[in-house]
């Protein structure tokens, strides 16, 4: 899709600065621009690419005044980062304003949608399933009986939604992402075998929420795994039966949180951390990368480790961590000098 410097300027409430009919149809990076493309500056070490660029449209800071001439037609706005990240966003949405429904797909009885549907071709939709409007479901996506989806959310391809679930508005959920699968339920029999516990109740995934490609969010043995407002999931993270994270909490990719935890507000969750089941992690807690957390933790806290620790403690004894081989050698120098002075007295 085309579009003008001067529907951008509009988009942006910016000011055009040469020509304002110049057409662009992709974005670039300053140093990458080409003819029909539309880049921006904001970091000053980056100024010399604006009088070499071969993009059509750089948008640039008001205050910001060339001190060559410029090829490329301008467009000042307030904040070019900012703007060049709402021209993203902008150009997301044209992206996605997909609607109509693909054959062959399969859209079962009871079934109700709102308007602007998109449903992609091999899709299946179960019985009773509710759908709200502008709602994009891409091919090859399963969504189970008597699901709920809210108004503008996305089911990237292959996305797998089973029955009973529940998701919000606004929410993104990405390629592969699989959303109330059976929690990780069994009892040991005295054999040595194992009985799988009955999982029967569900997910419920709150507006604005975006859950990355291959994250797994099993339903509830019984009540509801819930992710509350806000939240975005990186890739590949388990949440496992009963789970509830807290509004506005993000997680890093290989993350696995096991049955029944809560996880409060605000939290952030670094990549490849293990966390035990039943157990509370309160508000605004930064748990680092690779941490295993097996007890509660306070709202506040910055931990790191396995298993866990304060954040400054794990810091100040890392330094003893690296030194331990020397510390070693030095502390068993000491006792052969001592067994030595013994010796010869």
């Amino acid at each position: 899709m085309k579009i003008t410097a001067q529907q951008i300027a509009e988009v942006l409430n910016g000011e055009v600065i040469g020509d304002s009919s110049v057409e662009v149809f992709k974005l670039s990076k300053i140093e990458e621009g080409d003819q029909g493309s539309v880049t921006f500056l904001s970091n000053a070490k980056y100024n010399h690419f604006l009088y070499t660029t071969k993009a059509s449209v750089v948008i640039i800071n008001k205050t910001f005044e060339p001190i060559h001439e410029v090829a490329s037609t301008l467009i000042k706005v307030d904040d070019s980062y900012k703007a060049f990240t709402t021209l993203l966003e902008y150009a997301n949405q044209i992206k996605l304003m997909k609607s109509g429904i693909e054959q062959p797909s399969v859209i079962s009885e009871g079934v109700t949608y709102g308007t602007d549907l998109y449903l992609g071709s091999f899709c299946y939709i179960g019985k009773n399933t509710t759908i709200g409007n502008n709602v994009k479901i891409y091919p090859n996506s399963f969504v189970g009986d008597n699901v709920v989806i809210g108004d503008n959310t996305i089911l990237f391809a292959g996305a797998r939604v089973y029955s009973e679930s529940i998701i919000g508005a606004h929410c993104v959920i990405h390629s592969g992402t699989v959303i109330g699968s059976d929690g990780f339920g069994f009892a040991p029999n005295k054999d040595g075998s194992y009985s799988k516990i009955p999982q029967i109740g569900n997910v419920i995934i709150e507006n604005h929420v975006e859950i990355g490609a291959g994250t797994t969010v099993d339903r509830a043995t019984l009540g509801s795994t819930i992710i509350r407002k806000g939240v975005k999931l990186d890739n590949q993270i388990q949440i496992a039966h009963n789970v509830e994270v807290g509004e506005h909490t993000v997680i890093a990719s290989q993350t696995g949180i096991a049955g029944s935890t809560k996880i409060g507000r605000n939290c952030v969750i670094g990549g490849q951390v293990g966390i035990v089941g039943h157990i509370t992690i309160g508000d605004n807690v930064r748990i680092q990368a690779q941490t295993g957390v097996g007890k509660s933790i306070k709202d506040g806290d910055i931990i790191q480790g396995s298993p866990a620790m304060g954040y400054n403690e794990f810091a100040k004894s890392y330094v003893y961590f690296k030194k331990l081989p020397n510390i070693v050698k030095e502390f068993n120098d000491e006792i052969k000098e001592l067994k030595n002075k013994e010796n010869l007295s």
